[in-house]
This record gives C-alpha cells, structure tokens and sequence, in this order.
C-alpha cells in the first residue's frame, strides 16, 4: 500500500504538505493542492482514517438516528442522506430505534458520540422525540430533520402542508364536495401537517368537514378503512395521508363493489415508486427526496466545519395527477 511519504515524493512537496491538503488546511496553494491530489490518484493512495481521526479529532462519519418503522418517506430521506455524505467523501453509521421513549432517545445519541461520529441527524417525525432532543446536551453538531412547516425557519423537506392543499384542491376542482381524509398517526409531524392542509382547503372552499380517520400508515389499515366506508356512501372522495393506505384503501373499495374513480376518488401522498403502477394508478403528491438528503448534509458539514450554515426554503411539492381521481359529475 502507498504511504503518504511516497504521495509526497511522487508530488514533489513534503509529508506535512500532504497531510494539510487532505485536511483541507486553508494555507495550501491551489496548484500545490492539484500536484497532491493528482499524485493521490495515480497511486491510488487511501488514508489511515484511524491516524487521521487522532490528528484532525474528526472520524469522517456521519451518525443517523432514525425514529421509524419503515415509511417510504423517512426511509427515502436515509438513503438520499446517505449519497450525499459519500459524495462528500463521508461514511454514515445508522441508529433505529424500536423505542422512542425518552431513555431511549438519550442512549442513542450517546451511543452515536461514544462511535466518535462528527455529527448526527436526527430523523424523527414524532413529535414526542423533537421534545426530548430540545433537552439534551449534545456535544457533537447535530440537525434534526425538520419536516413541520415553519418550524425553526430552516427547513429539510417539502411543504407537507401546502402539499395537502394542492391535493385536496385538485379534488375540489374536480367537482367532490364531500372529501373525507385517511390521515396518518396521531403525533406524527407529516401525519399534523397534512391534516392541516387538507382541512385548510375544505375551510377555504367552504365546503363540510369530517372528522378525519386515523391510520397507521399501513396498507392494512387501508383496506380496513376501505371496507368499512364502503358502507357509508356519504362521501365521493378519500384523501389518504400516504400512498401506502390509499393503495390498501382502493383495494378494500373495490372488494366492497365500488369502482374507482367512477364511484369514488382516491388520492394519497408521498409518490411511492409503485403508485403509477396500480390499477387504476395513484394521483399523489411527489417529494425530492434526494434534494432533502443533500441539504442535510450542507448544513451538518458546515456546522462542522464552522461555516456559515446555509438557510432553505420549503421545498415546492409537485401534484401528480392519475386515474384515481377522476371527476365527479
């Protein structure tokens, strides 16, 4: 394996010369950075990360604590954390917790600083865990990954609420007056945020609410909820808080003899790969996830960098409109 003694003297400069430019030392010269970085490449030289970590007292890896159990969201939002990290020559460590109790939450976070991790991101979308972190002391730079609307002024995802809206107002442009929502649990900040959306429109249009039924986010409940409305007819359209319990709740309409979307509408949230692929396919809202990811990132390594950390405006969420929400005549 080459050493940084035989990248010095492939580049011409010296040990320390190097050892500053893979720290990103401010002093170096740009072409003198280029002769380093080009004699790197062609020895194809790998730095000892354990000497590294002594010397610049930072382990080049990123912590993730994650309060989920498996939505596409969340799970989107790690993996697209992930490639920004790698491109940003990091390696992430991921914490899921089963539990997220207070003592729970604690233990994570110090588990996470025990691993020597630069920083960590919190990506909890109970609003019981933001409680707890607002508590601790945490001795390493840390990003909660922020999806209520408005919330701190920085914001790291779309706008849950105006992506409520714009649903909910596209079935009210299609004629539904009487537009029940599957929402997701209760506690759950996206779950808050799109029920505030949702009810927002039917305030503004004027038109009836009704009490929103909570699920779990699951395609189970989905179908449950579907076979039991199916029995009411008082309604000509179901907004679902996620795609997953509306693909669940197009499954138990249609067992129960309704057609979609000649007897009811059906939209949900988040744009799941497979809901263009469903019969008939999911008008949903569309999320950029790997844009969440990479803003993340920028803030937590310029927290740990001690630059200026960048502000973000809620991300505009996109309408996908397909065959589940047809008009009502």
């Amino acid at each position: 394996m080459p050493s940084i003694r035989d990248v010095a003297r492939l580049a011409g400069v010296s040990h320390q010369t190097v050892s500053r430019v893979l720290n990103e030392h401010p002093s170096i010269r740009p072409e003198t950075k280029a002769k380093v970085l080009d004699a790197i490449s062609v020895l194809d030289y790998r730095p000892n990360l354990a000497a590294r970590a002594l010397v610049t007292s930072r382990s080049n890896t990123l912590g993730i604590l994650s309060a989920t159990i498996g939505e596409f969201g969340p799970t989107s939002s790690i993996a697209s954390i992930e490639d920004a990290a790698r491109a940003e020559g990091y390696s992430v460590s991921t914490l899921n917790l089963t539990d997220s109790s207070p003592e729970a939450i604690g233990a994570a976070v110090r588990q996470l600083v025990r691993e020597h991790v630069d920083g960590i991101v919190v990506l909890a979308p109970q609003v019981r865990v933001y409680s707890v972190l607002k508590g601790m002391a945490v001795s390493v730079p840390f990003v909660s990954l922020q999806t209520a609307s408005g919330s701190d002024g920085v914001s790291l995802s779309a706008d849950q609420v105006a992506g409520a809206r714009m649903i909910t107002d596209h079935l009210i442009a299609q004629g539904h007056t009487d537009i029940l929502h599957l929402a997701g649990p209760q506690d759950w900040i996206e779950a808050e945020s799109r029920m505030r959306g949702y009810l927002d429109a039917l305030r503004d249009a004027d038109l009836p609410t009704f009490p929103p039924i909570r699920g779990d986010w699951t395609a189970d409940f989905g179908y449950f909820a579907g076979t039991e409305l199916a029995r009411r007819r008082d309604f000509t359209a179901v907004f679902a808080a996620n795609d997953v319990m509306a693909i669940g709740l197009m499954h138990g309409f249609r067992d129960a003899g309704l057609r979609i979307p000649e007897d009811v509408s059906v939209v949900g949230f988040d744009d799941i790969p497979v809901a263009a692929h469903v019969h008939p396919p999911l008008t949903t809202v569309h999320q950029d996830f790997p844009e969440v990811g990479r803003r993340t990132v920028r803030i937590l390594l310029a927290q740990i960098r001690g630059e200026q950390v960048p502000v973000f405006g809620l991300l505009a969420p996109e309408l996908r409109v397909r065959e589940s929400s047809g008009s009502r005549s």
